[in-house]
């Protein structure tokens, strides 16, 4: 789906990546079909660990839903296991994957870094940095590779950014304007 690699390496290994994905489809599967959540205990502490993460649904090339938590709140199964949930259930976008949908969409996961406030637009990096956007109550994110996907210079990548959040395409200039920086391992 990507060009090159996008984003950054968290140093979650192969095997963590496998059990992220897995709890992800297990999470959606179960409430397909109207069972409870899943409830797993990973043993690796990187999956313990509280990270803010995104669940992006694909069918095909088409996007089918993606939510996300920014905040390192729960630990990263949860976090990956509940948005999940929502990505293919409660993105307003799209209405609720059936459970015909199941073995058709692909699950990518965006474990992200803490966000990071910066002044100098000149320091995102296309490939490297997300962007979050927030002016008074109105907020907009866009993920590393929605930049990379759409083959956006870095203005294009902050006026999209802007256009999500329901500000003008032009907000990003306005020093009231909060931008803030972030990156992810995306799989």
């Amino acid at each position: 789906m990507h060009r090159g690699k996008v984003g950054v390496d968290l140093g979650l290994s192969a095997e963590e990546k496998q059990t992220l994905r897995q709890i992800a489809f297990q999470a959606i599967r179960s409430r397909c079909f109207g069972e409870p959540l899943p409830e797993p205990s990973p043993e690796s502490p990187g999956l313990k660990e509280r990270r803010g993460a995104f669940v992006c649904l694909h069918k095909g090339k088409e996007l089918r839903g993606c939510i996300g938590m920014i905040e390192p709140i729960e630990p990263l199964y949860k976090t990956v296991r509940n948005m999940a949930v929502e990505a293919a259930f409660g993105d307003p976008r799209f209405c609720a994957l059936q459970s015909d949908e199941l073995d058709r969409v692909d699950i990518e996961i965006s474990v992200l870094t803490r966000l990071e406030r910066i002044s100098d637009t000149e320091r995102i990096e296309i490939g490297k940095h997300g962007i979050y956007i927030r002016k008074n109550y109105q907020t907009g994110l866009l993920l590393p590779q929605v930049a990379t996907d759409n083959h956006w210079d870095t203005r294009e990548f902050l006026e999209w950014t802007c256009r999500k959040a329901g500000i003008p395409s032009d907000a990003w200039k306005d020093p009231d304007t909060e931008i803030y920086i972030f990156s992810a391992d995306i799989f």
